[in-house]
């Protein structure tokens, strides 16, 4: 069926399409190479840039206003709709503790203080009160804020979103 003419035709057909794709990378490369420089010959001109701070001060600015200005004008009726997400592992009830703890009284209280939880050693590092800003700092990034947390919620990215529900969570409680 095949023959030494067979088997010598379809190498040479192998490798001379290898020699084809290795030329054509070879002038792809010398055309059009993006390299350190311009070989021996020195650049015809260079346009000299100014440092300027401004583009550190535009990314301030991106970052949005404060936390305890948001906070300041918070809505607790708007952070309770938000409160739907927190609702599948927690209760507002107090002693009642679900996959996570019990939210009842939560802003101002002692991190780690509910009796009959088993916290994440690394929350308990971070601060010693749930004060609005630890809990923005929380909520905006549970990982990032405790690394090794249980709390496996992603985070919420609105700032408007956690002040508001930081201020329902302030009406729950005495």
């Amino acid at each position: 069926m095949f023959d030494t003419m067979t088997m010598t035709k379809v190498l040479g057909g192998f490798c001379g399409t290898l020699l084809v794709f290795l030329l054509g990378s070879w002038a792809a490369e010398t055309i059009y190479h993006v390299g350190g420089g311009h070989g021996e010959e020195a650049q015809a001109y260079s346009i000299e840039v100014a440092e300027d701070d401004s583009a550190e001060e535009e990314a301030v600015e991106e970052e949005g206003p404060e936390f305890t200005e948001v906070f300041a004008s918070a809505d607790a009726a708007a952070g309770e709709s938000q409160w739907r997400a927190c609702r599948a592992c927690h209760a507002l009830e107090p002693g009642q503790n679900m996959t996570g703890p019990t939210l009842y009284d939560v802003v101002g209280r002692e991190i780690a203080a509910v009796d009959g939880f088993n916290y994440s050693g690394s929350l308990v590092e971070q601060a010693d009160v749930w004060t609005p800003e630890n809990l923005n700092a929380f909520l905006e990034n549970p990982s990032g804020w405790a690394p090794g947390t249980a709390m496996s919620y992603a985070g919420m990215r609105r700032i408007e979103d956690r002040a508001n529900l930081i201020a329902y969570l302030d009406t729950i409680g005495e």
